[in-house]
């Protein structure tokens, strides 16, 4: 601020010598002269102080105009097979009842796909589809698993959910 400040002074001792000159070469013109002289020291405050007002509080990198005038983006919306996807985990990992019945044929279709590319079948049982299965994946997508008695009984946990999906991820 105070360097706006001697900067509007060395502007005002400038356009006092102006106009002692100005007096000096027409003498017989004081009320205009002392006009012009107002005048100036008035422009050159207004725009030391609108240069300081831009100092200290910058200018937006985008007006407010132009993102007014900027088309909406499209709204993203998520892929409903994924949400189901994700909200069949849940309830798998959470319940026996949802496990069997929502995410296990999941599991099945996923495997089934994944071991028809190394030229075996889920349904077959045989020791290569367990091995290249494991133990906890198998044990969720074979073809003779029993539904739960329970309905309401702890679903297989986050963790051994994950563990049988990187390992499906992994066939």
């Amino acid at each position: 601020m105070i360097r706006a400040v001697v900067r509007w002074l060395g502007f005002a001792v400038t356009a006092t010598v102006l106009l002692v000159v100005a007096r000096q070469i027409w003498p017989g013109r004081q009320e205009l002269e002392l006009d012009v002289f107002v005048l100036a020291l008035g422009t050159l405050g207004l725009i030391v102080l609108a240069a300081e007002v831009r100092r200290m509080a910058p200018p937006a990198d985008e007006s407010l105009l132009v993102a007014a005038l900027d088309p909406e983006p499209p709204e993203e919306r998520p892929i409903a097979e994924l949400h189901r996807l994700g909200r069949e985990l849940t309830m798998g990992s959470t319940r026996a009842f949802d496990l069997h019945y929502r995410l296990r044929p999941v599991l099945r279709e996923i495997a089934s796909a994944r071991l028809e590319q190394r030229g075996l079948v889920l349904d077959s049982g045989s020791s290569a589809v367990q091995d290249a299965l494991g133990d906890e994946l198998w044990e969720l997508t074979a073809p003779d698993r029993e539904p739960p008695h329970n309905r309401l009984a702890p679903g297989a946990g986050l963790e051994k959910l994950d563990r049988t999906i990187t390992r499906l991820e992994r066939l």
